[in-house]
């Protein structure tokens, strides 16, 4: 069997009570050909004490490690382009250091890649809490287009780690990651699926995406950092229209309404507001998006229409206490 070299690039900042479990999980990986690229962050804490603590036990492994360290803070983005940089692989994979995985996670995706000829495989993941988790299912879909279509409509998730991409695909496209705007950087993800001849799906989930913070999943998004979102958005759309022209011209304006829903999570009319003023285009399209519930369609009604009330009794009643109960 082919076992071609997959680079997986780590970034370090701040995670000292969970990079040794994310690191473990890796390590300890069936697949041997990888090349693991640790991009230290400037991280303040002990963090890279540990993950050099937790290599020594993988003695096997210490050839294959690369650190590389950042001299100050640069953020998320910065530190998986410096990864892309010095990465060797055939494929990448990106692993937040605070996550974990499933030990035959690339056995399986290199496996399914080389007898599939994909350019990108990608796969279910876990939504992981304090408690308990819950398994994230994905469309499937076997071209780029497709996905690109599946992911602006929101039925499929653009997320940087749940997929393993041909570095090739990289360099094709000069696709970097937006140093400085770490929200929504993973939006980056549709622009490779451009350049892909041949997408995969894995029916399976390998990969805990760990939310650590109990509110995490009902929390507000504040405007400063909505705006980084917004720039990422604007960003993704700008290349499709260039790529592509008009192709995308409904998916776009689901992938908007997409964009800006979290501003109506809160209790905040400043947000309602904004979520009003924003994208304005894109409000005609809130009743035939194929992929957005009934409840989520009425809200964006609500909000449309001035009925703040509504919106806020959304968050409270489902947002707060139903999800609050169900996600801990």
């Amino acid at each position: 069997m082919n076992t071609p070299l997959v680079s997986i690039i780590i970034p370090v900042f701040g995670v000292e009570r969970f990079i040794q479990r994310c690191l473990v999980s890796l390590f300890e990986q069936t697949y041997q050909n990888i090349e693991y690229l640790l991009v230290d962050d400037a991280s303040k804490d002990g963090s890279m004490d540990i993950a050099k603590a937790t290599l020594d036990k993988y003695p096997r492994r210490k050839t294959q490690v690369e650190i590389i360290s950042h001299p100050k803070n640069q953020g998320l983005p910065a530190a998986r382009n410096t990864g892309l940089k010095v990465a060797k692989g055939e494929y990448i994979i990106h692993v937040d250091s605070d996550d974990w995985v499933e030990i035959d996670m690339v056995e399986q995706m290199v496996n399914h890649a080389v007898s599939k000829k994909a350019d990108i495989v990608y796969s279910d993941w876990y939504l992981t809490f304090a408690q308990n988790e819950r398994y994230m299912k994905q469309e499937a879909h076997t071209n780029g287009e497709d996905c690109i279509k599946a992911m602006l409509q929101g039925g499929m998730r653009f997320n940087v780690w749940n997929k393993l991409v041909k570095r090739d695909l990289y360099r094709e496209g000069a696709v970097v990651f937006p140093v400085g705007k770490a929200m929504g950087e993973d939006m980056t993800m549709i622009k490779l699926f451009a350049y892909a001849k041949v997408v995969s799906y894995l029916p399976k989930a390998f990969y805990h995406y760990l939310q650590i913070n109990p509110n995490a999943y009902t929390k507000q998004v504040s405007l400063e950092r909505f705006k980084q979102i917004d720039f990422n958005a604007q960003e993704t759309i700008n290349f499709l229209e260039r790529r592509y022209g008009d192709k995308f011209n409904n998916e776009s304006n689901y992938f908007k309404l997409n964009v800006k829903l979290p501003l109506l999570i809160g209790n905040n009319k400043t947000s309602f507001d904004f979520w009003r003023s924003l994208y304005t285009e894109s409000n005609p399209f809130i009743e035939s998006n194929p992929t957005t519930n009934r409840r989520i369609k009425f809200i964006q009604w609500a909000a449309l229409h001035k009925l703040d009330f509504i919106v806020r009794l959304h968050y409270f009643l489902i947002i707060k206490v139903i999800y609050g109960i169900i996600y801990k």
